[in-house]
């Protein structure tokens, strides 16, 4: 992902669970092609080959992706987005891992002064210093000039979370930005219309993360 010049990039440390494992990088938003269907019936009925690689730009997971894929076809938006959640919700540390090793932080503002971009790095090299992983959090809905903000207030709280705390909170953070990914990715027909929120649990369904 593109980052301010100032803001140098963060190299993830290799995963002993994952040897070799190359970073995939977050990409744009999709482009409306053939290859990515933009209403539930064609996600529904395209080739599988299709949709993999548009899911793992949603969360960079094999085992979620396969969950998603396999178990078409979704009746409606919602169910697609709790399965969603329920996958995520299944994964495990390895697959977590592997999530993480293909995320980045957000992208700042072009006008975002220096001092912010340095203010930024140091508390990630903090972050990472600490777990071992990329700071990932979800910003749906958060104004971009409130990017930067948001990005440093929950590096700085939770550094102060012990590995298993953060752990939940980076799973929680992870199922976010693939619902948002998600809907994004396929722009649904009807999907404006939805009661369901981006960042939250479909009607009719509360979502506790399991205990792992």
């Amino acid at each position: 992902m593109t980052r301010g010049s100032t803001l140098p990039a963060h190299r993830l440390p290799q995963l002993p669970d994952l040897p070799g494992r190359v970073a995939i990088p977050a990409l744009p938003e999709q482009s409306r092609t053939s290859r990515s269907p933009n209403s539930l019936e064609g996600f529904n009925s395209a080739p599988a080959d299709d949709i993999r690689p548009a899911l793992l730009n949603c969360l960079h997971s094999h085992r979620w992706t396969r969950r998603l894929t396999d178990h078409r076809p979704y009746p409606d938006l919602d169910a697609l987005l709790a399965a969603s959640d329920e996958a995520s919700y299944d994964l495990t540390a390895g697959d977590l891992a592997e999530a993480l090793a293909g995320e980045s932080l957000p992208v700042l503002p072009d006008d975002t002064y220096e001092a912010a971009h340095m203010a930024l790095d140091a508390a990630h090299a903090a972050y990472e210093a600490r777990f071992g992983h990329v700071f990932v959090i979800c910003a749906d809905g958060i104004a971009p000039d409130e990017v930067l903000d948001h990005v440093l207030a929950g590096i700085r709280s939770r550094l102060t979370n012990d590995p298993e705390e953060e752990r939940v909170v980076v799973a929680e953070e992870l199922r976010r930005l693939a619902r948002g990914r998600l809907l994004r990715a396929f722009v649904f027909r009807g999907a404006g219309n939805c009661a369901t929120s981006p960042n939250g649990a479909a009607p009719g369904k509360q979502q506790e993360p399991p205990p792992h």
